[in-house]
């Protein structure tokens, strides 16, 4: 069974709550913009023009935000049946084996997904074929916008100045939206970092939880315990 994630101190604490609470936030707004769009719809024949592309965002948002801490609370599935089957020591270097498999996969990904949102910014993409060994020039897409998302004139302004070469937005650029993509890597690179540190220093025993049942019905218990 795995180890119910506890935060230790202020600053992990104060990470927690930020991540926790910007799921909800995020959970919560794409559940209002549908359910006020299912009413206009049905009631009023009419409907939030950029509503679905919102939602879309967001749930890209809640993917690349979740994926990270998922991972810092045990929370990806996977199967442990064979591993279990080991002594404590194969158990261990097969997890950090994992953990380091891991941290290649998250640098891989971090540079692609710097690569991919970098011209969106007016910035250039990183050289080199599958690690970054420096920058090189890449054709400017600070112009792309979204395509119902509207904009205050005042940051239109501002980001247009900021990023596209002084021309103001009409809708919400693209970099923006796509600005989770190098953080929710960066975050589960991370995450994964933390999590081998865990594993070699015992205070975790794997990656992944394979008892779903069996925790949460610990954490029931846990939680009535607490009361």
């Amino acid at each position: 069974m795995t180890q119910r994630y506890e935060p230790r101190t202020r600053l992990s604490r104060a990470i927690h709550h930020f991540e926790e609470g910007a799921i909800a936030l995020i959970l919560g707004l794409m559940t209002a913009i549908t359910f006020i769009n299912v009413l206009l719809r049905y009631l009023f024949n009419d409907s939030l023009i950029w509503g679905l592309e919102v939602t879309l965002i967001l749930f890209a948002w809640l993917v690349l935000l979740g994926m990270s801490y998922a991972v810092k609370v045990t929370a990806h599935l996977g199967v442990d049946a064979i591993v279990n089957m080991l002594r404590p020591g194969p158990r261990k270097a097969l997890s950090l084996f994992a953990a380091a498999l891991c941290i290649l996969y998250a640098v891989l990904l971090l540079k692609g997904a710097w690569d991919y949102w970098a011209p969106f910014a007016g910035l250039d993409q990183t050289s080199g074929r599958w690690f970054p060994t420096g920058f090189e020039a890449t054709r400017d897409r600070a112009f792309y916008q979204t395509d119902q998302i509207p904009i205050a004139h005042w940051l239109a302004v501002w980001l247009g100045n900021l990023v596209n070469q002084g021309d103001a937005y009409d809708k919400l650029p693209r970099f923006l939206p796509y600005l989770i993509l190098p953080i929710g890597v960066a975050l589960l690179l991370i995450r994964c970092i933390q999590a081998a540190i865990g594993v070699a220093r015992g205070t975790r025993t794997a990656l992944i939880v394979s008892h779903e049942a069996e925790d949460q019905i610990a954490d029931v218990a846990h939680m009535n315990k607490d009361r």
